[in-house]
């Protein structure tokens, strides 16, 4: 089966996706623990491993210790330098992309991949990695991972956003405007969904500063946002974690 994307240019780091694995974790729980074969694709992990073998250890951690990860890569070449990290049948490498080299996993992570791709690609890219009924977790973050977002996609119809961030390092929620998912980062402009929320998010921080430091302040924040009538999802265990998470603002 040909691999369906492009190489992409695969720049990764140790503990980059450490937040949207945690997310995983927690909204997809119930998912694998159901599942006859617990399989999650990482699609796109890049020159280094690391973020899929992260994955695999995290996920064996908090969810079930027989997930099994594969991480997908059109290069070949990182495929081959991929393969000595391996632990089959728990963590494997092939070659692969969008068509999920003709695999059935219950949940797929693409992080920092559409990023590369033009916009109109994205909603086909979307339908094709959830075409099996794989729940997609497709996001940005930054080089650290230290400001990240993402969609939680079905069937090809994202449901909801979350932006995420690590707490001590903020000064300021706008940051996550250059962290928009592709399908979203051009529409951060004023008439839109994405804008007014980022907009809405940005005043409230500004109105709850307090002198008890930054996770009291996003406390403040997300309470204020859903105060006014946002629809903002989960609750202050997630809130506590830099997160926010609302249905998709299309």
């Amino acid at each position: 089966m040909k691999p369906v994307g492009a190489i992409t240019r695969g720049t990764t780091n140790p503990n980059r996706l450490r937040r949207v694995d945690n997310f995983i974790a927690y909204r997809c729980e119930g998912l694998l623990r159901s599942a006859d074969v617990p399989l999650v694709i990482d699609l796109g992990y890049g020159a280094s491993p690391v973020t899929a073998v992260e994955l695999r250890g995290r996920l064996a951690v908090a969810v079930r210790r027989d997930v099994a990860v594969v991480g997908l890569e059109i290069d070949p070449v990182r495929v081959e330098a991929a393969r000595p990290f391996a632990d089959p049948p728990l963590l494997e490498f092939r070659r692969g992309g969008f068509e999920l080299a003709g695999l059935a996993p219950v949940v797929v992570r693409a992080f920092n991949v559409l990023r590369q791709y033009p916009e109109d690609e994205v909603a086909a890219a979307w339908r094709q990695m959830t075409g099996t009924g794989a729940l997609l977790v497709e996001g940005t973050c930054d080089e650290l991972g230290r400001i990240a977002t993402w969609a939680v996609v079905e069937a090809g119809v994202p449901s909801t956003l979350t932006l995420s961030v690590r707490l001590p390092v903020l000064d300021h929620p706008a940051v996550l405007a250059e962290r928009l998912p592709k399908a979203l980062i051009h529409h951060n402009v004023p008439g839109h969904p994405v804008y007014e929320l980022l907009r809405a998010l940005g005043r409230a921080w500004d109105t709850e500063a307090t002198p008890f430091g930054p996770r009291q302040r996003w406390l403040a924040t997300v309470r204020r946002l859903r105060d006014e009538g946002r629809p903002v999802l989960d609750g202050p265990a997630r809130w506590r974690l830099g997160e926010l998470t609302v249905p998709w603002p299309g």
